[in-house]
């Protein structure tokens, strides 16, 4: 599933959150754990969970440069979510 497109500039460190509660209201779903897939290029500093969202921070890149971050989400209930999100990094 395409999670968005975000940009973020060669100089900041950002985070970029998938949010599922609405999706596992219905189920009581919750995240057990998470993996993320970073493209060569852009910095990986930190990831983080709650039961009903997935953060990553990332640094870096090269400005115009378009990196393609994956998660796959694994749900308490053994279900396997797997989400990209397109990073453009952009001169300041």
């Amino acid at each position: 599933m395409i999670a968005g497109t975000a940009s973020k500039a060669v100089g900041e460190t950002r985070d970029f959150v998938i949010n599922l509660a609405t999706a596992f209201a219905a189920t009581g779903d919750t995240v057990a754990s998470a993996t993320w897939t970073v493209p060569s290029g852009i910095t990986n500093v930190t990831t983080s969970s709650t039961t009903t969202s997935v953060t990553i921070w990332l640094s870096g890149g090269t400005a115009g440069s378009r990196y393609d971050v994956s998660v796959a989400i694994t749900t308490a209930a053994g279900r396997i979510l797997v989400f990209y999100i397109g990073v453009t990094v952009t001169t300041i």
